[in-house]
């Protein structure tokens, strides 16, 4: 990642989650818990899938991608946060950049992720027997090219406008990771270009995935409630329970941490922050496992071949 020139600090200092000492050891314990679940759990995920065919669906490989993108976007913020419980957590200006890109590459990729789970829910559901043909192994193959070129196009905006800016008010971001806001309250130069990009990046972020998703779900909705027996109608909500439970973690995270009053404290919007860039991660994995029986038949038939081998 290329660095401005023109800025003046080389090197930022991550406050991290909380200053009080006595916390700091407690709070890295729980937080490197927090990490390893994400990783067996993300990773545990995209192994079952790729080791047992039963799962190489359209639904298993949108899952997979997003079990794929979890493990690196809980990788790019964690390991950095948990430097801060134990030492002064320095990073230099080329790092935080490249920090800073890779939170919204990921960011970006699972929010539209999501949205293309929901619209595979929607043909699964809506449309069946056209299913095949509309979620082919070729438009899922575009569809997952989508969403990584915008998650580039749009981190690469955010992060090009960034490194521009001059930083010679302070080098101390309170926060535990190289996040928007808080690096345009260090700027000593204009942050108008800055804004412009989040407010379109965000607005457009916000406004295709909710409508897609809403859409897709009023839809699904109106034809369950047309499935006149009730196991049908059951079996049609459980597809896309945990998938709802995902969308509803996700976004009300998101909507929570950026639609706060402007008089919130940054310790609140670090707090509020942790949902969406940790704990989601983290949960994600589960909420799609525990109650479904196609991963626990993969599990029991993957622990079975290992016990042979």
């Amino acid at each position: 990642m290329a660095v401005g020139n023109d800025s003046s600090v080389k090197e930022f200092i991550l406050l991290g989650l909380t200053q009080q000492p006595e916390l700091q050891l407690p709070l890295f314990f729980l937080f490197l818990g927090v990490y390893l679940f994400s990783v067996v759990g993300n990773l545990g995920l995209t192994v079952l899938i790729v080791l047992n065919p039963h799962l190489h669906t359209p639904m298993y490989y949108f899952l997979f991608i997003l079990s794929f993108t979890d493990l690196c976007y809980s990788s790019v913020i964690i390991p950095r946060m948990l430097v801060g419980f134990v030492k002064q957590n320095v990073i230099s200006h080329a790092e935080c950049m490249t920090q800073l890109f890779f939170f919204c590459f990921f960011v970006i990729d699972e929010c539209y992720i999501l949205t293309a789970m929901a619209y595979d829910r929607y043909a699964a559901i809506c449309k069946p027997l056209l299913y095949q043909v509309t979620m082919s192994h070729q438009v899922c193959l575009l569809m997952t090219v989508g969403v990584y070129v915008m998650g580039f196009v749009e981190a690469m905006a955010h992060t090009a406008s960034m490194v521009h800016l001059t930083f010679c008010d302070g080098n101390i971001i309170n926060h535990y990771l190289c996040e928007i806001n808080p690096l345009l309250k260090l700027s000593c130069t204009s942050t108008s270009i800055n804004e412009l990009v989040v407010y379109i990046v965000v607005g457009f972020n916000v406004t295709v995935p909710t409508l897609t998703i809403f859409i897709s779900y009023t839809l699904i909705l109106s034809n369950i409630l047309g499935i006149p027996s009730a196991e049908g109608r059951s079996k049609a909500f459980s597809t896309c329970g945990s998938h709802v439970i995902a969308v509803s973690l996700f976004f009300g995270a998101a909507a929570f941490t950026y639609l706060k009053p402007s008089s919130a404290s940054e310790d609140d919007d670090k707090i509020s922050t942790i949902f969406y860039t940790i704990m989601v991660p983290m949960l994600n994995p589960f909420i799609y496992s525990i109650r479904n029986k196609d991963v626990h038949i993969a599990l029991r038939k993957t622990l079975n071949r290992s016990m042979f081998i």
